[in-house]
């Protein structure tokens, strides 16, 4: 279905801590925002009460009501669906009465789905960018409005990232929606996919090349092990080096191809630190390795 050419009220459907930056900057442009709609309060741990996602406790800040299914949706009145990171399948009921666009962090059709920001350092891209696009049927299928192309930063997390793209994001929704949409463009091009990332991604593989290693550092999460119990990566980067892979030599781990030099660290069970204070407490023997 296709956007009315002034928009006015438009419904909002979001979940993390990206999506609010789109939300807010919707707010402060002063549109009607008829309803926000996020996935449900979880419990994020044995006994903790129950946590709101991001977008929740932004809409209920901003006196906006909020609701967690899409049941209703196509009775607000609503001009437009404006969907970030939401995180669920829209029926194709819903999109045949009501059009909707989505901001995605990637220059589309390259890294369709759900992981584009920490798949495009993996990949070791040297750009990406925000693409304003229809929702279609088919995943990220869908044509482009309007895209913003920027650099990968050489040493740039996927938070970082992230939150760069957002921001982004927002301000190129305000402004097509001010000035409209129009027509959306096919996308063209190779298409790749930017596939959900499992516990595996995470997992540093020493016998690898340093560059693709602290590129996993990057996207967050990383681990290894050390003395058979888990040791989280936080921040590392590659230095010149080679050797035996994943031998630790200071702070240093080797790989066949470079090396990584740790930054910081988070042992199992504790609290993250410097990689000089682990060294100092750990006290690795000469020969040992990570992983």
């Amino acid at each position: 279905m296709n956007p009315p050419d002034r928009i006015e009220r438009v419904v909002f459907l979001g979940t993390p801590d990206e999506s609010v930056v789109a939300l807010r900057a919707l707010a402060t442009a002063g549109f009607d925002i008829a309803s926000v709609i996020t996935q449900p309060d979880r419990r994020r741990g044995r006994g903790a009460e129950l946590d709101p996602t991001p977008v929740k406790r932004a809409a209920l800040e901003l006196g906006l009501p909020v609701a967690h299914d899409l049941s209703g949706i196509l009775d607000l009145g609503a001009d437009l669906g404006v969907v970030v990171a939401y995180g669920r399948i829209i029926p194709a009921s819903v999109l045949q009465e009501l059009a909707m666009v989505n901001i995605h962090f990637s220059l589309l059709p390259r890294w369709r789905g759900a992981a584009p920001v920490e798949r495009a350092i993996l990949a070791g891209d040297e750009r990406t960018g925000v693409s304003l696009m229809e929702v279609a049927e088919g995943l990220d299928e869908g044509g482009v409005y309007a895209e913003l192309p920027v650099e990968i930063g050489p040493e740039e997390s996927a938070a970082e990232l992230r939150a760069r793209l957002a921001v982004l994001g927002a301000d190129l929704l305000v402004d097509r929606l001010r000035c409209g949409l129009g027509p959306a463009r096919p996308q063209e091009g190779d298409v790749t996919y930017a596939a959900k990332l499992g516990p595996d991604d995470f997992r540093l593989d020493f016998t690898r090349p340093a560059e693709e290693v602290a590129r996993t550092v990057r996207i967050g999460r990383a681990w290894t092990t050390f003395r058979g119990r888990r040791l989280g990566i936080e921040a590392a980067r590659p230095v010149d080096g080679a050797g035996e892979p994943g031998l630790l030599v200071g702070t240093t781990v080797l790989t066949p191809d470079g090396a990584v030099e740790l930054i910081e660290v988070k042992p199992e069970g504790k609290r993250a630190m410097s990689a000089d204070q682990w060294v100092n407490g750990a006290r690795p023997d000469a020969g040992e390795r990570l992983g």
